[in-house]
């Protein structure tokens, strides 16, 4: 294709790059090589990572999902209301919908605003309270995967923390090989509230914000509750709220759609 069409949208920091695929006139896995490309920042049109929404026999639409390395994810918790949103106001799907994702079935509404709040995959894999070494040192961490893989480190002060030295080192430490991990560091406000930052496995560096990463510091801090809500400061400053009701973890934040555009072949072919 000379032109791809494609929407922009943002989820509390965290930028996408949304393409309707739906006639099936991008060959994905041809394409996606070119993916680092497009998202390369300051080069091409950049972001974290790309969606490719696409028919689905099971829910209302089926998306791919690329980190801005042009791997392929399971999930993405803002990239996934930022998805909602898009398929929402393209007419692909009702205000309320679900969508096909690697990690399963997501559901998803639309509400005023921009904001969008979905349900997350169950979160499985724990492990509680561990110990990690890193340079020598032992690290206690948990472990969730809420859609993706993630560790979460309470410090006293995230704006202490060498997030892209020491994020790396853990995102490719053996103990999580071969798959990898996000990892996230967490500070309790008091009041179920915390600030985090996130070290993103697939953009390999500290990102604004992280929504499966903000549900698994909020589950790691809520414990063994069964229920709750937590309010994550990210790193751009906007809110997510988590709610875990049982078993059932929901992600809610507010999108911004930045503008709509056409890629020429020159935004891959570098």
């Amino acid at each position: 294709m000379d032109l791809i069409p494609f929407s922009k949208l943002t989820g509390s920091g965290n930028d996408f790059i949304l393409v309707d695929n739906t006639m099936r006139r991008i060959d994905v896995e041809l394409f996606r090589g070119m993916i680092p490309k497009v998202c390369a920042r300051a080069q091409s049109v950049g972001a974290d990572g790309m969606i490719f929404i696409e028919p689905s026999s099971v829910a209302d639409f089926r998306w791919r999902f690329f980190n801005s390395d042009g791997s392929e994810a399971e999930m993405c918790g803002n990239g996934g209301r930022c998805a909602a949103r898009f398929a929402y106001e393209k007419g692909i799907a009702s205000s309320s919908m679900a969508f096909e994702t690697l990690a399963g079935v997501v559901r998803a509404q639309v509400l005023d605003g921009g904001v969008v709040k979905v349900q997350l995959t169950r979160p499985h894999g724990w492990r509680w309270k561990e110990k990690l070494k890193v340079d020598g040192e032992w690290i206690e961490y948990s472990f969730v995967n809420t859609g993706v893989p993630h560790v979460v480190i309470t410090v006293e002060d995230v704006e202490k923390v060498d997030v892209s030295g020491l994020g790396r080192k853990i995102r490719f430490h053996p103990l999580f090989s071969p798959a990898g991990t996000n990892v996230d560091f967490v500070q309790e406000l008091g009041g179920d509230r915390l600030v985090m930052r996130t070290y993103e496995r697939g953009v390999e560096e500290e990102t604004l914000a992280c929504g499966t990463g903000a549900a698994a510091a909020a589950l790691v801090s809520l414990g063994g509750r069964e229920g709750g809500v937590v309010d994550v400061v990210t790193r751009s400053g906007e809110v997510l709220t988590i709610e875990k009701i049982g078993n059932n973890v929901y992600l809610q934040g507010a999108t911004r759609w930045v503008y709509d555009g056409y890629m020429r072949q020159e935004s891959w072919q570098w």
